[in-house]
């Protein structure tokens, strides 16, 4: 048996289910924080479907651009 100086069994359980509570806390804080600026920041809009058509040297329509809109969504 490996005695630890200054320890007990019981705070190296605390230490140990700190850590962990710590990690499941942190994970769901991470994902909240990240489904909220994906909320405000979409990573891709109609506008940026239209610059790069431009960049391709093609006009878009509309209905083009809704297309790529809903083949990206259903992608997700």
């Amino acid at each position: 048996m490996i005695i630890l100086a200054g320890f007990d069994w019981t705070s190296i359980l605390y230490l140990v289910g700190g850590l962990i509570g710590g990690g499941i806390g942190g994970f769901f804080l991470a994902r909240h924080l990240l489904k909220k600026e994906l909320a405000k920041n979409p990573p891709i809009n109609e506008n940026m479907i239209r610059a790069m058509f431009m960049q391709m040297g093609r006009k878009p329509s509309e209905k083009q651009i809704r297309e790529v809109m809903r083949q990206m969504e259903k992608n997700k």
